[in-house]
């Protein structure tokens, strides 16, 4: 999460230059799997805004995007994280502890047009209850297992825990995480699927594989932490071909210059060329969560924003394709 103050009017008027078609309503769930409840959205069309503001790579294309307008207490505020399931369907998490699922809808071309069976839930304690207090809620990070198991990040009270298959979730228990002193706000923001285990990144820097033994120090973090002014790792997910991750980035210099980026982090944590930047005047927000999908022409990626339940602020869903042979270092 982060600890952006209120954006000026300035920027919620700049970032409304993209186009905001107003789109058909998600299809309901007719039949919730039991603890799921049915949420409600209105879903607006989202291009990339006025020219100078997105900056792609060559060969990397903006596939849709969306912007998700939901009530003042709804689940779809302050997303943390997404993964995908399957072809098109979604998981997402939250900073207060909800989990929602959605599926994809996509037109004849694969481009990102809307969002239908949208359903959420409270995530649960060891004891069974569900989550009440933001300091145990505080959910950054979302991976999903090659066997189908859901692990969930949290910062404030930092841990890794995993709720089992997403399929038919359990209690939580702990996963191994970096024995490292982080922040309080500060913590396992990038998360993904490592080989024999995952792969977490720092909000503040440094980056570790774990497995269930032991967490090896990739990149140690650095002397200083990274400041929100410059650009810090908010999300993360493996590379569908198999080496290396994609990873969003954000940057805040008030009073409202909001950026964010796209790049891939070599097994060495090294971070490759910028594939896609998003700044003012074009289409912009507090992009934590990030995505990846092999398709026939390449990888598409997802990325989302956390409007933090502000209203000057958008949840946004993105997305872009890459080539088969994606911009690389």
């Amino acid at each position: 999460m982060t600890r952006l103050p209120r954006i000026a009017a300035v920027w919620a008027a700049l970032s409304l230059t993209a186009c905001a078609t107003t789109l058909g309503p998600p299809a309901p769930d007719p039949h919730p799997a039991q603890g799921w409840t049915p949420t409600e959205a209105r879903l607006k069309a989202v291009g990339l805004g006025l020219p100078g503001g997105a900056v792609l790579a060559p060969g990397v294309d903006f596939a849709g995007g969306l912007e998700i307008v939901a009530a003042p207490g709804s689940a779809l505020h302050s997303l943390s994280d997404l993964k995908l399931t399957g072809e098109r369907g979604l998981v997402s998490v939250s900073d207060v502890g909800d989990l929602v699922q959605a599926d994809l809808r996509l037109d004849r071309r694969g481009r990102l047009i809307g969002l239908d069976r949208i359903r959420a839930r409270r995530l649960t304690l060891p004891d069974g209850s569900p989550i009440v207090e933001k300091a145990d809620g505080d959910a950054e990070g979302l991976i999903l297992t090659p066997q189908g198991d859901l692990l969930i990040s949290f910062e404030r009270r930092h841990r890794l825990w995993t709720y089992g298959p997403l399929s038919a979730l359990t209690t939580p228990r702990p996963l191994r995480i970096p024995d490292f002193p982080f922040t309080e706000n500060d913590g396992l923001e990038g998360v993904a699927a490592a080989p024999g285990g995952w792969r977490v990144a720092g909000e503040a820097g440094g980056v570790w594989d774990c497995g269930p033994a032991r967490c090896v120090v990739v990149t140690p973090p650095p002397a200083e932490p990274v400041p929100d002014s410059e650009y810090r790792i908010t999300g993360m997910d493996r590379d569908p071909s198999g080496d290396g991750w994609f990873v969003v980035e954000r940057r805040f210099r008030p009073p409202f210059d909001a950026r964010g980026r796209i790049r891939r982090m070599a097994p060495d944590g090294s971070l490759g060329p910028v594939l896609v930047e998003l700044k003012l005047p074009g289409t912009t927000d507090n992009f934590e969560g990030i995505a990846a999908q092999a398709r026939p022409a390449g990888t598409r990626l997802y990325i989302l924003s956390d409007d933090n339940f502000n209203p000057a602020q958008r949840t946004l869903l993105l997305a872009f394709d890459l080539p088969q042979a994606a911009p690389a270092h």
